[in-house]
């Protein structure tokens, strides 16, 4: 009796390319967008407003996605950094010069674009951080559909940049985006740190203490008036990277977490935000928004900040010879990069909220500045590169 393979779904094979090339995350983040545009749209406006602003267990579930999950997405961005500055792409200094200047030149251009439409008397220069920070999920999903047009050496490029990238922001939003603090709270959280560290010192490699001094941590920061959000990435912080000799497991603890976060967070929470987050009703917008400071300045913040910070401190580094061209890359290939960089959908959306808590109405020039600033860069970038052709191996 002969056996008959079955045949191969091409949806399912399509779906696990996409999943091994890294670009399915920003995939579902943009359905999750897209969901969230139609909701708040349709017949189920209503519903999907009040179930965001539903009161649950002292909170409101947006307080909770934005505050508690989100939480998780920052301990997961923290444990990258973590790695990648002890023995990955940003574990020296000559690897970490590149990315280092492209992403302070990314953050500079498109904070003082914004600050230049904002300092007015009609302005609102709180949200000077907004167009400052790159999606990285977006921005690799868009590096991996085009394939080999892109050489790996610029995934690398921006990965690193965006990871320095997303440093910048926690500092931002530490220092920046924190309003009156609780001094009893602020000490007890300092105290759980400590706790954290020790266990660290004393060669703990089990993840269970550290996740549940975690939940202190989270708990006792939003308690504090620094954003709870922070608490993931002290947290990630003390995770041991190196495992005891003693222990058993075959990889570090650090990564094992890392291992465990990545599918819960690409595919769960950061979509869970979006959809929470990108719900802009048409009906309360209008062409005469896009005219305002806020929106004006996140738009071109967003589009022409980041693609000239990011090339022109890229390329000043490259010519001045204080680090390389990446390997097989052209400059026609780093500018296209430099343009993806202005996709900044989550945390871009993320720090609006902070600078303007309670203003629906700034809330949705953010959320139309953030789509469209972001979908610019995306186009421009995607077209600039397309129109290279594929990287020969070896030349």
């Amino acid at each position: 009796m002969s056996f008959t393979p079955p045949m191969p779904n091409p949806l399912l094979s399509l779906w696990r390319r996409l999943v091994a090339a890294g670009s399915a995350g920003g995939i579902v983040l943009m359905v999750a967008a897209l969901l969230a545009l139609a909701t708040a749209n349709s017949p189920l406006a209503s519903p999907y407003f009040a179930a965001l602003e539903a009161p649950l267990g002292g909170m409101s579930t947006l307080h909770w996605i934005n505050d508690g999950l989100m939480a998780v997405f920052f301990l997961l961005v923290g444990l990258e950094i973590k790695r990648e500055m002890l023995e990955g792409e940003l574990a020296t200094t000559a690897l970490r010069i590149l990315p280092g200047v492209a992403a302070l030149g990314g953050m500079a251009g498109p904070a003082l674009i914004y600050l230049a439409f904002n300092l007015g008397p009609d302005g609102q220069p709180a949200g000077w951080a907004i167009p400052s920070a790159t999606d990285i999920a977006f921005a690799l999903g868009a590096l991996s559909l085009l394939g080999q047009r892109v050489p790996t050496s610029l995934k690398v490029f921006i990965t690193a940049l965006a990871i320095i990238d997303d440093l910048g922001a926690i500092l931002i939003i530490a220092l920046f985006y924190t309003q009156t603090l609780y001094w009893t709270a602020l000490g007890a959280a300092l105290l759980v740190l400590v706790a954290l560290i020790a266990l660290n010192r004393k060669g703990v490699t089990q993840l269970w203490p550290y996740l549940l001094l975690g939940a202190v941590l989270w708990y006792c920061m939003l308690r504090s008036g620094i954003h709870a959000t922070l608490a993931g990435v002290a947290l990630a912080a003390t995770i041991p990277c190196r495992k005891h000799p003693a222990d058993s497991t075959t990889r570090a603890p650090l990564l094992r977490l890392e291992h465990a976060l990545v599918p819960w967070v690409t595919f769960g929470v950061v979509p869970l935000f979006g959809f929470a987050n990108a719900g802009l009703s048409f009906s309360q917008t209008s062409l005469a928004m896009l005219a305002e400071p806020t929106a004006l300045g996140i738009i071109l913040g967003l589009f022409f900040g980041k693609q000239l910070g990011v090339f022109s401190a890229a390329a000043l580094v490259i010519r001045l010879g204080f680090a390389p061209m990446p390997f097989q890359a052209s400059w026609r290939q780093l500018y296209g990069v430099a343009l993806l960089c202005g996709i900044g959908f989550t945390m871009s959306l993320f720090i609006g909220l902070l600078a303007f808590p309670g203003s629906a109405d700034l809330e949705n020039e953010v959320k139309l500045g953030v789509f469209l600033g972001s979908l610019l860069s995306a186009l421009a970038g995607s077209l600039l590169l397309l129109g290279k052709g594929r990287v020969q191996p070896g030349l």
